[in-house]
C-alpha cells in the first residue's frame, strides 16, 4: 500500500459476464443492477403505507418580500385535508442547515429565495393536497431582490439575513504575493464566469415519514448522509435524536443535492401532527427550487511566467454565488481557494475567495464542488499563457505539473500519489479521430436532425485540460465511518449507515468482505440510524476510502478471530494460517472457510479514521487535504461557424484511481462524470432572471442524452496505490467532471479563435460573435 510505483492500464470495456471471483479488482456486478434494470427496485418515490397521507409544500413565488399574513383557512376547508402546517406550528428549533441553522422551516417574516417553505399540506389525496396549496393566501410585501454577488457583498446597510450578506471567505497567500516576474516575463490576465449547474438527477425528491408509538418518527428518505439529517431533524422536531429514526429509501441519483435537508423536516411535522403515515414526490420543477444547486462563478485570473514558461506567480479573485442560505459553501469556498492555481508548481500566489448571499436559490455541494469552476479558469489561463509564449499547451503543463514531493500553495506537501505527468501525457498521446467532419453524415453534425447550417462551415477544434481533487473532508474536519461485520457459517453480514446513491458501493462492500474473509455469502444489512453510528456523507469521493477503510477493518478483525478460532481447532499455529478465496489454508492443509468454526458467531464494529488534516490559517497555509486525484482531458468538437451549434466528437482521458477496485463500475463513473461535464460546457444552465428560474424543467433545462454525448476514449487508468487507504484505492466519481468542461470549452475557442470566457457557451456566444466579426 506504500509502494510509489505507478502502473498505467487500459479498462476492459466490454461487459462480460465476470469470472468466478469476487473479490477486489474484479468486474463484479450491482446486487441492486437487474431490479433496477426490470423496473423491480423500490426507489424512495415507491414507497407506500396503509392509510398515508400525501403532502406538498407551499413556496414562495417572489425571491424577497416580506410576508404579512398566512391565511390557510381556505386550506383547511377542503374536504380530504388533514393538516396546513406553519412557522407557528414547529415544536423545537425554528431553523436548520447543513453547517450552521441558518435556513428557516418555514418563512415566516420574510422570504429569502423563489421556492422558500411557507407552508405544508397533508391530504388524503395529491391532489387535493395541491388544490389546498393553491388556497393558501399569502400576503407578500414585495421587496427588491439583490441577485448580484458583487452588490451582495458591498450592500452592508440592509443585510439579506442577519448573518450577513458574505457567507464565506478564503483568501490563500503564499511566497512573496508581490513578486514580479524577472526582465522577459509574460504576464496575461483574465476573467471567467461558469452557470449555474442543477445536479439533475433522475428521481425526484421523495420520502415516507411514520409516526412511532413512542411519540418518535421514522423517516424513509433518499438522502447522502443518514445521520446529519438526523441531527438536523431532532432539534427542529423537539425530540430526542434516538426517537427520530431515518431510514435509507432507494435513492435515484444524488451528485451533493440530497446532502442538505429538502422536505424532511416538513414531512416529519405533517406526519407526528396527524399521527399518519405522510408520503411527498416532488416534481421536477419543485425539484429545481427544492434542492440546492452548483455556485455560479465570476473568476478574475493573473498569472505571470518568466521567458521560459515556468510559473512565477498566480493572481485570483474568485467571488461565489451561495444564493440564500449557506449550506455547504464553506468547503466549496476552501476547495475553490486551495486548488485555485491548479495542479501546476507555483512558488508565489495571492488568492481570495468570497461567496456571497444573494436571493437566487441556495447553492451547495455538487460534483468535484469549488474544484470545477476554478479549473474552468486556470485552464484558459494556461492555454493563454502557452499562446503568448509560443509553446504547445501540453508541454507548458508538463513543465509546470507537480509531482510527489512538491507543494501545493496552501504549503502542503504532496506526499501520496501525484502522477500528474503521467496523465497529462498518457491522454495527449490518444490517438485523433482518422475521420474530420466533412467525413460525417449529416447526424452526426453539430446541428443533427435540425441541421440547416452548411458543411463547409463546420469547423474541428480539439482542446485540453488537467484538473485535480481532494478526497474526503478537510480542514480539520472529524470524518469518519462506522462498520460492522458479522460472521456465522460461511455467512457475512455487513452493516453500515453509508448512502448507496448509484456510485455502486454496495458492490464494493461485498467485494471487500469476501477479498478479506473469503464468506461464501455477503449480506448488506439496510442503511438506518437505528443500527449503526454515522458513515459520513457520501460525498467528496469519499466512501471508498472511509466505508470501505471501515468495513475492512471490521472484516480483518472478524478474519483475525476466525483465524484464531481454526488454529484451536485443528492445532495449527495461528501465524501460518491464512485465507485464499474461500478456503483457510496452512501449508497442506485447507478447509472451506464455512466449516472452519460451525455454529460459532464473530462480530466486530469499527469506527475507521484517516490521518488528520488541519485547518488553514489566516493566510490559507495548513496541510487540510488527505489526498488528491488527478485526471486530463483531451476534447475533439464540430463547431457550426454560422449557428453557433457544437457536437462534442470524442474525449479522451486518463485518471489516476490508485487502484482498479471493480472495472466496470469505474468506467460507469467516468462515463458518467463527463457526461455531467459535457452538460456544463455547452448547455446545462440555469437561467436565472431577478431571481426566478426561467426553465425548471427538462424540456427547458437540457442535459446530455445518449445522441449527445461524444465517444468516451479511455486512454490510461494509472494505479499508483495511495498510503493509508484500503487496497490502495481512492474514490474516482469526481474528477471526469472537473477538467472535462474546460477542454470542451477549449476545443471550441480552438475551433472558432474566440477567447470565449464562460461556460455553458451558448449559440450566440459563437454566432454572434463571429457575425461581428465579419466585415
Amino acid at each position: 500500500m506504500t509502494s510509489t510505483t505507478s502502473t498505467s492500464t487500459t479498462l476492459d470495456t466490454t461487459l462480460r459476464r465476470p469470472p468466478v471471483e469476487r473479490g477486489i479488482g474484479e468486474s463484479v456486478r450491482r446486487p441492486d443492477g437487474v431490479p433496477k434494470v426490470r423496473g423491480e427496485f423500490e426507489f424512495s418515490s415507491d414507497l407506500w403505507a396503509d392509510g398515508m397521507l400525501w403532502a406538498h409544500i407551499v413556496r414562495s413565488p417572489h425571491p424577497s418580500a416580506r410576508i404579512r399574513s398566512v391565511d390557510i383557512s381556505g386550506a383547511l376547508a377542503i374536504t380530504g385535508v388533514w393538516a396546513v402546517l406553519t412557522a407557528d406550528d414547529v415544536p423545537g428549533l425554528a431553523t436548520y442547515g447543513l453547517e450552521v441553522p441558518d435556513q428557516p422551516v418555514f418563512a415566516s417574516d420574510v422570504v429569502r429565495y423563489t421556492g422558500e417553505a411557507i407552508a405544508a399540506i397533508a391530504a388524503d389525496h395529491p391532489e387535493t393536497a395541491r388544490r389546498a396549496a393553491a388556497a393558501v393566501v399569502v400576503d407578500y410585501e414585495l421587496l427588491d431582490p439583490v441577485v448580484d454577488a458583487e452588490a451582495a457583498i458591498a450592500l452592508t446597510a440592509e443585510p439579506i439575513h442577519p448573518l450577513g450578506n458574505v457567507l464565506c471567505q478564503q483568501r490563500v497567500l503564499c511566497g512573496d504575493p508581490d513578486a514580479a516576474g524577472a526582465a522577459g516575463a509574460v504576464v496575461i490576465e483574465g476573467r471567467y464566469h461558469t452557470g449555474m449547474q442543477d445536479q439533475a438527477f433522475m428521481g425526484p425528491e421523495s420520502g415516507l415519514a411514520v409516526p412511532a408509538e413512542d411519540g418518535g418518527v421514522d423517516l424513509h428518505v433518499a438522502t447522502q448522509w443518514l445521520h446529519v439529517d438526523q441531527d438536523q431533524l431532532a432539534p427542529c422536531l423537539g425530540l430526542p435524536p434516538e426517537k427520530v429514526r431515518v431510514h435509507l429509501a432507494g435513492v435515484g441519483g444524488a451528485f451533493g443535492a440530497r446532502e442538505d435537508l429538502s422536505m424532511q423536516v416538513q414531512l416529519c411535522l405533517l406526519a407526528l401532527h396527524t399521527r399518519r403515515p405522510v408520503k411527498i414526490v416532488y416534481s421536477r420543477e419543485e425539484s429545481f427550487l427544492g434542492h440546492v444547486h452548483r455556485h455560479p462563478a465570476n473568476m478574475w485570473y493573473r498569472h505571470t511566467a518568466d521567458a521560459d514558461g515556468n510559473l512565477v506567480k498566480v493572481e485570483a479573485r474568485i467571488v461565489l454565488d451561495g444564493g440564500a442560505y449557506l449550506s455547504s459553501s464553506p468547503a466549496v469556498t476552501q476547495n475553490a481557494a486551495t486548488f485555485a492555481a491548479g495542479p501546476y508548481r507555483v512558488p508565489n500566489a495571492s488568492i481570495e475567495v468570497i461567496t456571497a448571499r444573494t436571493n437566487n436559490p441556495p447553492c451547495g455541494a455538487m460534483r468535484g464542488f469549488g474544484a470545477v469552476q476554478v479549473c474552468f479558469g486556470y485552464e484558459a489561463q494556461m492555454d493563454k499563457l502557452a499562446s503568448a509564449l509560443g509553446m504547445d499547451p501540453v508541454e507548458l503543463r508538463l513543465q509546470n505539473a507537480v509531482a510527489r514531493g512538491d507543494h501545493l500553495i496552501t504549503g502542503q506537501e504532496f506526499s501520496g500519489a501525484t502522477p500528474v505527468a503521467e496523465v497529462i501525457s498518457t491522454c495527449a498521446a490518444a490517438p485523433l479521430p482518422e475521420t474530420g467532419p466533412g467525413d460525417q453524415p449529416d447526424m452526426a453534425l453539430p446541428g443533427g436532425a435540425g441541421r440547416t447550417g452548411e458543411r463547409g462551415r463546420v469547423r474541428r477544434g480539439i482542446g485540453f485540460a488537467v484538473g485535480f481533487k481532494n478526497v474526503m473532508y478537510s480542514g480539520g474536519f472529524d470524518d469518519y465511518a462506522t462498520a460492522r461485520c458479522r460472521y456465522a457459517n460461511g455467512v457475512a453480514t455487513i452493516t453500515s449507515a453509508a448512502a448507496e446513491v448509484g456510485q455502486g458501493l454496495v458492490t464494493l462492500a461485498k467485494q471487500i468482505a469476501y477479498e478479506v474473509l473469503g464468506a461464501e455469502e455477503v449480506l448488506l444489512a439496510p442503511p438506518s440510524t437505528m443500527a449503526i453510528g454515522s458513515a459520513g456523507s457520501t460525498s467528496a469521493s469519499r466512501q471508498s476510502w472511509m466505508t470501505g477503510g471501515a468495513i475492512e477493518a471490521a472484516c480483518r478483525a472478524v478474519r483475525d478471530r476466525l483465524l484464531a478460532s481454526a488454529a484451536q481447532r485443528y492445532e495449527l499455529p495461528f501465524a501460518n494460517l491464512g485465507i485464499v478465496g474461500g478456503s483457510i489454508v496452512a501449508g497442506d492443509f485447507s478447509v472451506p472457510v464455512s466449516e472452519a468454526a460451525p455454529g460459532e458467531v464473530f462480530e466486530e464494529t469499527v469506527v475507521f479514521r484517516h490521518a488528520p488534516t488541519q485547518p488553514l490559517d489566516e493566510n490559507g497555509q495548513g496541510s487540510s487535504h488527505v489526498a488528491f486525484v488527478f485526471a486530463a482531458h483531451r476534447a475533439i468538437v464540430d463547431v457550426d461557424l454560422d449557428l453557433g451549434l457544437v457536437r462534442v466528437v470524442e474525449i479522451a482521458t486518463s485518471q489516476e484511481v490508485g487502484r482498479v477496485l471493480n472495472p466496470v463500475q469505474l468506467l460507469g463513473q467516468i462515463e458518467g462524470g463527463i457526461s455531467q461535464g459535457v452538460g456544463l460546457a455547452v448547455m446545462e444552465e440555469l437561467v436565472l432572471e431577478n431571481g426566478l428560474i426561467r426553465n425548471p424543467s427538462f424540456t427547458d433545462y437540457i442535459i446530455p442524452t445518449a445522441l449527445d454525448m461524444p465517444e468516451v476514449r479511455i486512454q490510461a487508468i494509472i494505479e499508483e496505490p495511495e498510503p493509508g487507504a484500503p487496497f490502495g484505492a481512492k474514490g474516482a466519481g469526481e474528477p471526469p467532471s472537473i477538467s472535462s468542461t474546460a477542454a470542451v470549452v477549449a476545443a471550441i475557442r480552438d475551433a472558432t479563435g474566440l477567447d470565449i470566457c464562460r461556460a455553458p457557451v451558448r449559440p450566440q456566444d459563437i454566432a454572434l460573435a463571429l457575425a461581428e466579426q465579419t466585415p
